[in-house]
């Protein structure tokens, strides 16, 4: 993905006829500077993206596809396909046990779950990085429809930072507000109920057909058999059928949320 974009950003250049010293000179950069970011040396920056769309009056592309390099090339290998199937999805059903779904996490929280030895700090934050950039799947347009069941002891654990979990409770009762999600919540007192056995997404796309991520400890699978399609569609029901209805689980959130002041 990174090749194709220098790649574009050479033929751009190209194609004006400009040469990398004149084309520094046109977004205030080096030619050297020039060279080392179209033969890979040098990573083009956001600022320099930024520079190249104003020079070249792209719209914006070049920023854009930068956006998107950084949200595949900075998730894990195995994650990068399920990226893909999200950006062409019609609709999300996605349902938590244990942690805010990622497209909902605030920056602190996404940091806070990546934390605590697996990862370097680097790697903390490119995954940071790239959690919070696959966000966008709620603002683009057409949004999909995304339908999100949590468990109660998503709202009631968290790192130990009460700010920190005011904020994020905080940011589910705005994100509720959008007209595209769609956010339930399991009670504690539903008991034990089939979604204890773990995480799982299902991306219904436009011709119909439907796709599954399902969480592991180490990575994460991604599903279309028929059969193992039609299990955890049947599991899907069945912890909907245990969520609260949108207005009372949104009021079990804002409760939850006091608790963290």
């Amino acid at each position: 993905m990174a090749d194709f974009l220098l790649s574009e950003l050479r033929e751009s250049r190209a194609a004006r006829g400009l040469s990398q010293d004149d084309f520094g000179r046109l977004i205030n950069y080096s030619g050297s500077h020039v060279s080392a970011v179209e033969c890979g040396n040098r990573a083009p920056t956001k600022e320099y993206v930024e520079k190249v769309d104003e020079a070249l009056g792209t719209g914006g592309i070049y920023t854009r596809l930068l956006r998107r390099v950084l949200t595949i090339d900075a998730a894990p290998v195995w994650l990068r396909e399920w990226i893909e199937i999200e950006r062409e999805a019609a609709s999300l059903l996605w349902f938590e046990p244990a942690y805010v779904p990622g497209a909902l996490q605030t920056p602190d929280y996404a940091r806070a779950t990546l934390a605590g030895g697996r990862f370097t700090p680097e790697e903390v934050e490119q995954r940071t990085v790239s959690r919070l950039e696959r966000q966008s799947l709620l603002s683009r347009e057409p949004a999909p429809l995304i339908v999100f069941v949590l468990d109660e002891a998503v709202l009631r654990s968290g790192p130990d930072s009460p700010g920190l979990m005011h904020a994020q409770l905080q940011r589910l009762v705005d994100s509720a507000e959008l007209p595209t999600v769609q956010l339930h919540v399991v009670p504690a007192s539903a008991g034990l109920y089939l979604g204890k056995a773990g995480a799982f997404i299902l991306a219904e796309m436009p011709d119909g057909s439907r796709v599954a991520h399902v969480d592991t400890q180490l990575n994460a699978q991604i599903v279309s058999g028929p059969a193992d399609i039609a299990s955890l569609g049947k599991a899907w029901e069945a912890v909907r059928s245990e969520a609260l209805p949108r207005r009372q689980s949104l009021d079990l959130i804002k409760e939850a949320a006091k608790t963290w002041t």
